[in-house]
């Protein structure tokens, strides 16, 4: 019998928090805190003005081995890790797989996905393919892909090999129960032990750049409000006074 771990959840209020962001400031936040570049380059929204944020189920594949793994797609469903890494699917999660940017393996297909959003699924990041994807992009879950595929995950140069590991997805490490931030304009991996900060800065920056877009909009000048100088500082905290956050 096949086991595999589970992750840990962060806290509902974090992810509240960072549900609050897009990913682009995530991405900026994440490199003032030390982290060059959070962004997974290569996959990219198939599922556009979806915007999510969740803990990541992680899947790993590598070259496929035949004596390790036949070409009967049904011979032992059981064998198919993929498939164990959707068992531990709760509300709310995301699945990120390390698909080595192979363009011709469909991860997943509408079976598994209509599964996935059953149990709850937000979303999947993939630095590779789907298949059924006229289907997939009705099912209700966010879909940020490399690509399409008519083949199914192990017909051509794949075979799934860990559940719920570390993994390299497109270079980026990520590790079960990081926190995702994806949109539009991309995904973003936030280290667990940074979430906490990144949505105090966040909720920093989007304070003044509220303020600096007004005065931005009205025709100031982007030497003073963008970033803001030290008297675009000190109006601002006037303004601060005049609209406390709540």
């Amino acid at each position: 019998m096949i086991e595999t771990p589970d992750i840990q959840r962060p806290s509902k209020e974090l992810i509240d928090g960072l549900a609050q962001i897009g990913s682009a400031t995530a991405a900026g936040e994440l490199y003032r805190l030390g982290i060059r570049d959070a962004n997974i380059h290569g996959p990219v929204a198939w599922t556009q003005g979806r915007s999510i944020v969740g803990p990541a189920l992680t899947l790993q594949f590598m070259p496929k081995r035949e004596d390790l793994y036949g070409n009967d797609e049904y011979a032992d469903p059981e064998r198919q890790l993929h498939r164990h890494c959707l068992y531990h699917t709760q509300p709310g999660d995301i699945v990120v797989v390390d698909a080595r940017g192979d363009m011709g393996s469909g991860i997943f297909g509408e079976m598994m996905l209509t599964y996935f959003k059953g149990r709850g699924g937000l979303g999947v990041v993939i630095n590779g393919c789907i298949r059924d994807y006229p289907h997939c992009k009705e099912v209700g879950v966010g879909l940020w892909l490399q690509g399409v595929t008519p083949n199914f995950h192990t017909q051509t140069n794949l075979m799934p090999f860990a559940v719920n590991t570390p993994i390299a997805c497109n270079n980026v490490l990520v590790i079960p129960g990081d926190i995702i931030v994806a949109d539009d304009d991309g995904v973003v991996v936030v280290p667990i032990k940074l979430a906490s900060e990144l949505v105090k800065k966040a909720n920093e920056h989007h304070e003044w750049e509220e303020f600096s877009k007004i005065k931005l909009s009205e025709g100031g000048d982007l030497r003073k409000y963008y970033p803001l100088n030290e008297e675009g500082q000190a109006e601002y905290q006037e303004w601060r006074k005049a609209h406390p956050v709540h």
